[in-house]
């Protein structure tokens, strides 16, 4: 009788840097960035790795821009603000102007996403209490909504919130 030794990892063919991160890009899209570390933290060879993200972008399978653009829809979707989006966007190593561009080209109404977020959050009936107030500007302000639309949210609210004790 043969006994057949079932391959293991250490007898398969180590997988091509292209390959690999093709594989992560059939995924989701990737930044460059993410890319070159997920190949480094697999032990790729920092020049098969360059190749390999060179031959993806020249392909058009990988783009920084187009990684952004999914990034920003995503987080404005999950109604988060310019602030973090920005700051999210700048741990992928996107340039400052390719950020304001599409931040502006997605002419997002971020008083009223920080609005349906509070609401989201916290119900429709604003406070006069100015602790419960101070917690729901924290919430915005942790979510990357700027102070002026923070400021100018919990203030509607804190009208609303008269109107209705009247």
């Amino acid at each position: 009788m043969i006994h057949r030794r079932s391959r293991t990892e250490d007898d398969a063919p180590r997988r091509s840097a292209y390959d690999r991160a093709l594989e992560m890009l059939a995924r989701r899209e990737h930044s460059q960035r993410e890319l070159r570390t997920r190949l480094d933290r697999s032990g790729y060879d920092e020049a098969d790795a360059d190749a390999a993200l060179a031959r993806l972008h020249d392909q058009h399978y990988q783009s920084d821009e187009r990684f952004a653009e999914m990034l920003l829809r995503s987080r404005i979707a999950h109604g988060y603000g310019p602030r973090r989006i920005r700051a999210e966007l700048a741990t992928h190593g996107m340039p400052v102007a390719t950020i304001q561009r599409l931040l502006a080209a997605a002419a997002t109404d971020w008083l009223a996403l920080a609005t349906a977020q509070l609401r989201r959050q916290f119900g429709a009936v604003g406070s006069r209490i100015a602790t419960e107030r101070a917690r729901r500007a924290q919430y915005l302000l942790r979510r990357g909504f700027d102070a002026s639309t923070v400021r100018s949210v919990t203030h509607a609210e804190l009208d609303e919130a008269t109107d209705d004790a009247d």
